[in-house]
């Protein structure tokens, strides 16, 4: 983001009150004006990094509503009200969605943000609660940069603390010293955190974001449908919560949500905090079936051609080829180090785990190991491979999170394809294509969900015969990478 300042304002962006902003196309790219009340003379002028509208106004929004949230011009403001402010910010900065287009913008927005703040913290005159606030915002624009590179345990635990300090005590309440009062209601709100609390040993930093995110929106819903006390809940406030959260959101989402929901509810009755949960069958049935569709075989040549007219140390020509050769997810595949890559019954395969402090696999099921085949689709070279391997070619060995992995190679499928892309193909496609490939072709169920790392629903072999040697696997991989 890019700031223009008059000379004739003399005045901190942090600490003004604005007139109403208006927005100008310059060379393609849109910016944003902003004046000082009162004064037709000084005016900001920011930089939105976009020649896309709807990214510019969206982006536009969101810088007002954080120079509305960052003013400094209080004094008097209580710690407190502060702090209200801080959670808004740093719980808008979890859960929103960032497009390809907007994400880099928001990136520098943040810097932008950081050198401001810091600024004001360094030379204006600020109340002690004030430059608590402007400490604790830096820490939540540095974890918001981290989130939006797939690291969002920071974050997480900012919100969390924030939210906690009503506490008089920074010791982590049981249920017996942070009694529900009696008279009060039992929020959405206070519900979930305990949930939270009481669970976040066993949850991942990942997974405890998604929650986060669900949860918001539950509280949405529940605000929609006027309910705020959960012990007066009904059959009729639930499905009244079900329609509002179906507004905007596929009835997959909606299910995902309800998930989250149910298990809270449900934990609330073992834990006495309700006495009955009216949640039962409230999972739509209808329109839930996933709309993204896999390749054809001929999208599926035509990204490999392309990926192996890369350069040897691209990771893009690397991670492309191994979504479309091993049906592995783009964050499986962006975890991938050297030591991951290893021969298993003389076999070169890769092993997806998550043996390491910034690796996660969805469930038990994803460690797997799965073969790399020679010649697949006529185009990856194995020995090329494993030389472009000794010499850090892998995403993680360029810092690669899922997140980028995700976005580079979602931009460059797009390129690469053009018109011939679906509405509904994405990534995600190459894993649909191999799995539908691998059926096709008569494999076995359990071999294809050994392959892709999902469980058989069968005890059985889940439990005792899941072990299925590489070599096997090799066998049926060759059906379809080499016919």
């Amino acid at each position: 983001m890019t700031t223009t300042q008059r000379p004739q304002s003399g005045t901190n962006l942090l600490q003004t009150a604005l007139a109403k902003p208006y927005h100008y196309r310059r060379s393609g790219r849109y910016y944003l004006r902003l004046r000082p009340q009162g004064t037709a003379k000084g005016f900001f002028t920011l930089s939105l990094r976009t020649t896309d509208k709807a990214t510019a106004m969206t982006i536009s929004q969101d810088i007002l509503k954080t120079l509305k949230d960052y003013h400094l011009d209080n004094p008097e403001a209580t710690w407190d009200e502060l702090r209200e402010r801080l959670i808004d910010i740093a719980e808008y900065s979890l859960t929103m969605a960032f497009g390809d287009s907007s994400l880099v913008a928001y990136e520098m927005i943040n810097d932008e943000h950081h050198q401001a703040l810091r600024e004001a913290s360094a030379k204006l005159p600020l109340s002690v609660n004030q430059q608590r606030a402007v400490s604790k915002a830096l820490e939540i624009i540095e974890a918001s940069q981290e989130r939006m590179n797939g690291r969002a345990g920071k974050l997480v635990e900012i919100v969390r603390d924030l939210k906690g300090e009503t506490c008089s005590t920074s010791v982590a309440l049981s249920r017996s010293l942070s009694v529900l009062p009696s008279g009060g209601p039992l929020t959405w709100d206070y519900l979930s955190n305990q949930y939270l609390t009481e669970h976040s040993v066993n949850i991942k930093e990942s997974t405890k974001a998604s929650m986060l995110v669900n949860y918001k929106a539950i509280k949405g819903a529940f605000e929609e449908i006027g309910l705020t006390d959960l012990r007066t809940h009904t059959r009729d406030h639930m499905v009244a919560l079900r329609s509002a959260l179906l507004v905007g959101r596929q009835p997959s989402t909606v299910n995902n949500i309800l998930t989250k929901m149910m298990t809270v509810m449900d934990w609330a009755v073992d834990n006495d905090y309700l006495t009955k949960a009216y949640t039962s069958n409230l999972k739509l049935t209808k329109g839930t079936d996933s709309k993204r569709e896999g390749f054809t075989k001929g999208q599926v040549v035509t990204l490999m051609t392309h990926a192996a007219e890369l350069p040897a140390d691209s990771w893009e020509r690397w991670g492309l080829s191994l979504l479309a050769i091993t049906g592995a997810r783009v964050g499986e595949i962006a975890y991938l180090t050297k030591k991951d890559i290893k021969q298993v019954d003389g076999l070169w395969c890769i092993h997806i785990n998550e043996d390491g402090p910034d690796k996660s696999i969805k469930n038990k099921h994803s460690d797997r190991t799965i073969p790399l085949i020679d010649g697949a689709f006529n185009t990856f070279d194995l020995s090329e491979f494993l030389k472009a391997v000794e010499s850090g070619a892998l995403p993680s060995d360029h810092g690669v999170n899922p997140m980028k992995a995700s976005r580079n190679l979602g931009t460059l499928m797009k390129t690469i394809l053009g018109e011939a892309r679906g509405e509904n193909q994405t990534l995600h496609s190459l894993r649909h294509f191999l799995s539908s490939a691998l059926q096709a072709e008569g494999v076995p169920v359990a071999f294809v969900q050994a392959i892709a790392g999902h469980s058989t629903r069968t005890i059985t072999f889940d439990n005792y015969g899941s072990a299925v040697p590489v070599g096997k696997l090799a066998e049926e991989l060759k059906k379809v990478l080499k016919a």
